[in-house]
C-alpha cells in the first residue's frame, strides 16, 4: 500500500511550485451531469455538450462538468456561466430541461441569473486521474460538511499533481494542494470580490507569467480586491502589473527547468518546467 501511495503523481510532485500553473481561459461553462463522466468533455456522447464545448473553445472558454458532493437529487439540469473579467468577473445562473436550451447557450453572451455569491468547483475527476477522485471528493465532501461557500465536484481542471485542485468563480483563481480551511477561505474571499493568495495557482485571465507576477504583487502589497491588478500581455522576461489607482510594478519573472516527474499518476516521467518570480519594482 505503501508503494501505491508514494507513485501518486500529487506526491510525487510534491516540491514543484504551484504558482504559474493555472489553466487559460476567459470564462467558465459549467454542466450540470449527475453520475460517472467520460474522461475527455470533448468526446462526450452528448453531442450537444460536445457542440457547447466546441462553442465555449472558440471565444476562449472552457467547459466543466460539474455534480453536487454525494447523491445529488434528480431534476433540471444547471448550468453557471462566468465571466471572469478581471475588472468586473460575473457569475450566472440557469436551468435547462433539453438539449435545444444547451444548443442556445452562447458563452461569452448567454446570461443567466445573477449569483451573487462565490462558488467552489473541486476537480473530482477520477478517469482523469486517481489523485483527484482520492483527494478531490475528501475536500468536496468536507467543504460541504461546513455548509459554505457553494461547492460542486468537477471535471478535469489540468495540473492532477497538485491535487486537490480547485477552481473559485467568479473570480476565476485556481488553488492546489488546498486544504478544507484554505479552500473555504478561497471561496468565501471569491464571494466578496476578493482573493485568498495562499496555495493559489493563479487567475485563470492571465498568462502562466502573468499569473506569478500578479501573486508577486499581492504577496508584496496585500491587495486582495480581485479587480484591483491588472496585468499587460507577454510573457516576460519582465511583466507589467497595474493597480487600479495607477500604480504600476515590473516583475521579472523567469521559468526553470525541472527533474522529470510524471504529469498524472501512471504516467512516464517527463521533464518540467515551472514558473517564477523576482520582487516587483515599482515604475
Amino acid at each position: 500500500m505503501a508503494d501505491v501511495l508514494d507513485s501518486r503523481c500529487a506526491v510525487l510532485a510534491l516540491t514543484e511550485p504551484v504558482a504559474g500553473t493555472a489553466p487559460v481561459a476567459a470564462g467558465w461553462v459549467c454542466v450540470e451531469q449527475r453520475g460517472a463522466w467520460p474522461r475527455n468533455v470533448d468526446d462526450h456522447a452528448d453531442p450537444s455538450i460536445r457542440a457547447l464545448h466546441q462553442r465555449a473553445a472558440a471565444v476562449g472558454w472552457k467547459l466543466l462538468l460539474i455534480r453536487r458532493p454525494g447523491r445529488a437529487p434528480s431534476g433540471p439540469t444547471r448550468v453557471l456561466l462566468a465571466d471572469i473579467s478581471p475588472a468586473a468577473p460575473r457569475l450566472t445562473t440557469l436551468t435547462v430541461d433539453g438539449p435545444a436550451e444547451l444548443d442556445a447557450i452562447v458563452p461569452g453572451e448567454t446570461v443567466g441569473e445573477e449569483y451573487s455569491g462565490g462558488v467552489l468547483l473541486v476537480c473530482t475527476h477520477g478517469r482523469r486521474d486517481r489523485c483527484c477522485a482520492l483527494d478531490g471528493r475528501a475536500l468536496a465532501t468536507a467543504v460541504r460538511s461546513i455548509g459554505e461557500p457553494e461547492v460542486w465536484e468537477c471535471s478535469h481542471l489540468g495540473g492532477h499533481r497538485f491535487a486537490p485542485t480547485a477552481l473559485v468563480l467568479p473570480t476565476g483563481y485556481l488553488y492546489g494542494r488546498i486544504d478544507t480551511a484554505g479552500a473555504a477561505a478561497a471561496g468565501k474571499a471569491a464571494a466578496l470580490g476578493e482573493v485568498e493568495i495562499g496555495q493559489c495557482r493563479g487567475r485563470s485571465a492571465w498568462s502562466p507569467a502573468g499569473q506569478v507576477a500578479e501573486l508577486a504583487v499581492r504577496e508584496l502589497t496585500g491587495l486582495r480586491d480581485a479587480a484591483a491588478l491588472t496585468v499587460a500581455a507577454g510573457d516576460g522576461p519582465d511583466v507589467l502589473v497595474t493597480a487600479t489607482d495607477g500604480t504600476r510594478w515590473s516583475v521579472p519573472v523567469r521559468q526553470t527547468t525541472r527533474p522529470a516527474r510524471p504529469a498524472s499518476c501512471g504516467a512516464a516521467p517527463t521533464p518540467s518546467t515551472s514558473w517564477h518570480a523576482g520582487e516587483p519594482v515599482v515604475v
